[in-house]
């Protein structure tokens, strides 16, 4: 779509939307006009907030995307899924280069006659603190610029009334919050830029900034990025990690009624639902939580944290109705290799490597994963809790770059992208398990399609 054609049908959308408002304040009538988008300038009114905003909607396809896959051997299959649009630095508002940016999505949603949108609020301050490979655009101490040129326009034009009849999903900020909890002080696992970022307080300000600002726009629902079990599954990080999320949710004058709910699993590998094993299992008078894989973790897969986690929300201070969504882009783990029951139960070990679905080497594997596939596609209220599975990852979207790549978009080199790369204690020196030749975060990456077409489970 040509993006002079989506800017005409805006201008329109505006005139109508203005139309109506005076006719309504000077005590007119409103004619039933064509808004050139499928509706009236009356049907245009804003859309009542509703509990679950994936429920009943039709979703938004990302024709961006959607060529891409379509263009893919086999990738018509998915085509039409709908996928999140991503703002990941402040050129995309408006678009770079030939891409659509913000607008021209809203638009071509209005068009499509779509009921739901999903945004990725993306571009805090020193971005992925704990890794390189999507490094951002603004340093560390930048949290002016954040508010002033990217989180005031963005909310800007969600609140054009062209918009008002969309449900705007957004989801705020991945792999940041609990970044301050794992990867900071006397942790192992702490890095010199999440702790300048936890003294600085510019990530528990920016997604409060965010929270507030998007949330003021009637029709946008937050959901705040909360990691993957993989992650802040265990003890020492659970409860803290919905700690720091309460503290962003009330900052800069926030409250907690601007987090509609929370997304799991954003852009990773963890399995939906590992039906072989449950944490309460034992073999052999020991427990699944003692095998190398859980290592004492609190869940074995995403569904069972995303619903737990949840309940930690809520006692933390959330509101008792937010809903979760879970990433399920890539995370289906099917094809030849899937098992077909569990492991033998010779000991626990043997019986969750023999069972689980989730292949990684380490669960703290994140980078274009081999073997990996499409999960369960985008559906509404799936679970008890859970809002929807959504596919907020555009699938075939790479993760990060095998090799350094020059690039103007702050994205470094991380060595959990390369598959020879053996030497982070982190994932216990276990290989990457990185797809080779892979471009940076964000371009199209065919081999890692071609192999989530292949290992999709449900198959397509």
């Amino acid at each position: 779509m040509s993006r002079t054609r989506t800017r005409h049908r805006r201008s329109r959308a505006f005139f109508l939307a203005a139309l109506a408002t005076v006719l309504a304040t000077t005590g007119g009538t409103a004619l039933a006009v064509s808004d050139g988008a499928g509706g009236t300038a009356q049907s245009r009114a804003a859309a009542a907030r509703v509990d679950n905003p994936y429920a009943g909607a039709k979703p938004y396809v990302n024709p961006e995307w959607s060529a891409k896959a379509a263009a893919e051997p086999g990738g018509s299959a998915v085509a039409d899924q709908p996928t999140g649009v991503w703002l990941d630095r402040i050129a995309a508002i408006e678009g770079v280069g030939d891409s659509m940016g913000l607008r021209d999505h809203l638009d071509e949603a209005v068009e499509q006659g779509a009921g739901v949108i999903q945004l990725v609020i993306y571009n805090l301050p020193g971005r992925d603190c704990a890794a390189l490979a999507s490094n951002g655009e603004l340093g560390p101490t930048a949290i002016g610029r954040y508010q002033t040129d990217y989180i005031d326009p963005i909310a800007a034009i969600l609140a054009d009334p062209a918009y008002a009849n969309l449900r705007i999903v957004t989801t705020v900020e991945i792999d940041s919050l609990p970044n301050l909890v794992t990867n900071t002080g006397s942790r192992p696992t702490a890095t010199p830029e999440c702790d300048v970022m936890k003294a600085n307080g510019n990530y528990i300000k920016g997604v409060g900034y965010a929270l507030r600002e998007l949330g003021a726009v009637p029709n946008v629902y937050n959901y705040v990025d909360a990691g993957h079990h993989g992650w802040i599954g265990w003890e020492d990080n659970f409860a803290a990690s919905a700690q720091v999320m309460y503290e962003a949710a009330t900052t800069e004058g926030g409250s907690v009624d601007n987090v509609h709910g929370f997304v799991t699993n954003t852009a990773n590998y963890s399995a939906l639902k590992e039906n072989n094993f449950t944490i309460d299992d034992t073999v052999g008078g020991r427990s699944v939580r003692e095998s190398t894989w859980v290592d004492w973790n609190r869940s074995v897969d995403e569904l069972s944290f995303a619903q737990s986690f949840r309940g930690q929300l809520v006692s933390t201070g959330f509101r008792s109705d937010i809903g979760m969504l879970i990433d399920t882009s890539r995370n289906g783990w099917g094809g030849s290799e899937r098992p077909a029951g569990p492991g033998p139960t010779t000991d626990v070990n043997t019986y969750v490597e023999g069972g689980r679905y989730d292949r990684r080497l380490h669960m703290g594997n994140w980078c274009n994963q081999s073997g990996a596939g499409l999960g369960e596609r985008p559906t509404a209220s799936p679970e008890a809790g859970i809002d929807a599975y959504v596919w907020i990852k555009p699938p075939g979207e790479s993760d990060g770059a095998s090799k350094t790549f020059p690039n103007d978009e702050g994205k470094g080199f991380d060595r959990m992208c390369d598959p020879t790369y053996e030497g982070n204690p982190r994932n216990g020196f276990n290989p990457s398990g990185a797809l080779p030749d892979a471009p940076i975060s964000g371009k199209w990456f065919s081999a890692q399609f071609q192999e989530l077409l292949k290992n999709a489970h449900p198959s397509l």
